[in-house]
């Protein structure tokens, strides 16, 4: 089951960071970034935080399940979706421990054929 727009947008709208907080599609669920770095999926309309100190301090009774078959155990951050500075405070933090994305490589010109 792919996970609702309606979720994606609560969840954005509880965590409060503006365009801090971006998401992408990715084959019909979500992964949400803070500043350009990944933070949490949604999946079948639960919110996945990446396993990380911030979770386990911050969180750590969240429970723990894989996202899609075959993934490792990520926290569970549904409980916290009504705690908007639990859930803010969590994804900044994860945040800050994630590595900077690696610069975009530019894109090779197509080729036209003649």
């Amino acid at each position: 089951m792919a996970t609702d727009q309606d979720f994606i947008d609560y969840v954005a709208e509880q965590a409060g960071l503006g365009e801090r907080l971006t998401r992408r599609k990715m084959f019909g669920e979500y992964a949400f970034y803070v500043d350009g770095k990944v933070v949490a999926f949604a999946c079948d309309n639960s919110l996945f935080v990446k396993p990380s100190s911030a979770a386990k301090k911050l969180a750590p009774d969240l429970p723990q399940r894989p996202p899609y078959p075959g993934a490792k155990d990520y926290p569970v951050a549904d409980e916290l979706l009504d705690d908007a500075d639990a859930l803010r405070r969590l994804l900044l933090e994860t945040a800050a421990l994630m590595p900077e994305p690696r610069p975009k490589k530019p894109r090779k010109p197509r080729r036209t054929q003649a």
